[in-house]
């Protein structure tokens, strides 16, 4: 039978006569605070949820209560019979102002099981009532269509799924049968490591292997960025913290995401990276980007020049990098830098990948498409395809193939191990962005919803996930990509 996909927000009224099965099943798919129902609502202003004397009041406070949650873009399942078509049009048009689909689920059971299950309730409906009821249901289904309703005619189909990750749940079920390769390296934002800085960062990175992640990397920020934090959070330089970590990691990839160039001399860059590499044993990586933030530059005494000039300095990097890191220790004379020598001990125990940063399409991707080994792009997919198209085109003008250049992405998911723990995680986190903008923004879903996502990104030709977890406390919390990881191992 196949399934059919109900978005996750959206506006679902669920519409079946009195023993169908509705609040089974929305009880089985949404948190009981995304459902709206009108016997819940008569036990509120009533005796009972079989006080029919309090229907108008209860019914009243359900119109509201939906109105409000519309409002702000939440998840609104409404239990009720669904047979109102004036009700419907009413919260169908409330929806459409919110942006929000409207689905309508038909829960067309049989009449004897209707009737079975009304007769075994403390209070039943009367049979003449649930008799017509079932009558309205033919009429109702054609009323739907011509309001505009998504209708899923059969109940047992449905499958709730989240809108910013349409197709996961179909992708998911791909990579069961047909795993796609890709590899998931943590990036370290925040550190809240209390009295043992040494001891956090070993420990997740134990956490880290644990769970066959492929790697790590830290930000490189000289003040934490309000992005993740506060600016008195910890925010530790990273190479030093890399050089750490590669004497307690024996196999974890090491590297930035990503250093600016105006942090540095390139040549110093050059030696630190390759420092790392060799007392890793040939791990490192390097993230190089242009740098953002004038605030922190100004507060640490660096020049922080125009867009333009800093993009020069990104190109003028790589090419020394490159330089230093090659065999011998003769001269070299290139498009940007001269240098009178390139001797540069100890060298790398392998090649360093290079991987640029920035999304910016006139001039960054063009940097990335000429002299990078990869290129970290955006994960949400419409933006990614824009990038990816302008890369392309970008390698193509530069004579190179673009499958050469390896595509990454940096993710910040909210992960959570079913569906009340993500809206919890979600809530928590959202500070002033409301919860619908912030789940959209940050993929909010289960493993399984992640694991579809992923794939997505997979077939379109990324390589590595940048994963960021925005609620990172401890190696607990890296536990949870263990679901992720095995999937694609």
């Amino acid at each position: 039978m196949p399934v059919v996909t109900v978005p996750d927000p959206a506006l679902v009224v669920l519409v079946g006569p009195s023993g169908s099965g509705k609040s089974t099943w929305a009880s089985a798919r949404y948190r009981q605070s995304e459902i709206v129902s009108s016997d819940q609502l008569r036990s509120v202003v009533g005796s009972g949820e079989s006080d029919l004397d309090a229907s108008a009041d209860a019914f009243a406070l359900l119109d509201q209560i939906v109105a409000a949650r519309l409002r702000r873009g939440l998840n609104t399942v409404v239990d009720t019979l669904g047979l109102d078509p004036e009700r419907r049009r009413a919260h169908a048009q409330l929806a459409r102002q919110a942006g929000m689909p409207t689905v309508a689920v038909l829960f067309g059971t049989d009449a004897a099981q209707c009737r079975r299950r009304n007769h075994d309730r403390a209070r039943p409906v009367p049979a003449t009532v649930l008799d017509s009821q079932l009558r309205r249901m033919p009429e109702a289904e054609t009323q739907l269509a011509a309001e505009g309703w998504a209708v899923v005619r059969h109940a047992d189909e449905a499958a709730v799924e989240p809108s910013h990750s349409a197709g996961a749940r179909a992708a998911a079920a791909s990579q069961r049968s047909q795993p796609a390769q890709l590899s998931f390296v943590l990036q370290i934002s925040r550190f809240p490591w209390g009295d043992d800085p040494a001891g956090w960062l070993a420990a997740v990175a134990e956490a880290a292997a644990g769970v066959g992640l492929a790697g790590l990397a830290l930000m490189d920020h000289l003040i934490q960025i309000p992005q993740v934090g506060r600016a008195w959070e910890p925010i530790p330089e990273p190479w030093v913290t890399l050089g750490m970590l590669a004497g307690l990691t024996a196999g974890l990839r090491l590297g930035t995401l990503v250093s600016p160039v105006t942090f540095r001399a390139p040549g110093i860059l050059a030696k630190t990276v390759a420092t790392l590499d060799v007392l890793s044993g040939g791990r490192a990586f390097c993230g190089l980007g242009a740098g953002w933030w004038e605030r922190e530059h100004a507060a640490f005494g660096l020049p922080f020049p125009p867009a333009g000039q800093r993009l020069d300095q990104l190109e003028t990097a790589i090419e020394t990098m490159r330089a230093l890191w090659r065999q011998g220790t003769r001269a070299y004379a290139g498009e940007r830098v001269t240098l009178p020598e390139t001797t540069f001990y100890p060298r790398p125990v392998a090649a360093i990948p290079i991987i640029v940063g920035g999304s910016g399409e006139r001039r960054t991707l063009r940097i990335a498409a000429r002299l990078g080994d990869g290129c970290n792009l955006p994960a949400a997919l419409p933006v990614l395809d824009r990038k990816l198209a302008v890369l392309r085109s970008h390698c193509e003008d530069a004579g190179r193939d673009p499958g050469e250049l390896a595509i990454t992405v940096l993710d910040v998911p909210v992960l959570g191990t079913d569906r009340d723990q993500v809206a919890a995680q979600v809530e928590r986190l959202r500070g002033r962005t409301s919860a619908a903008v912030f789940a959209r923004q940050h993929h909010a879903g289960t493993a399984a919803e992640h694991i579809g996502r992923y794939r997505l990104l997979a077939q379109r030709g990324v390589s590595t996930v940048f994963i960021s977890l925005p609620d990172l406390a401890s190696p607990a919390d890296v536990l949870r990509l263990a679901p992720v990881t095995a999937a694609f191992g």
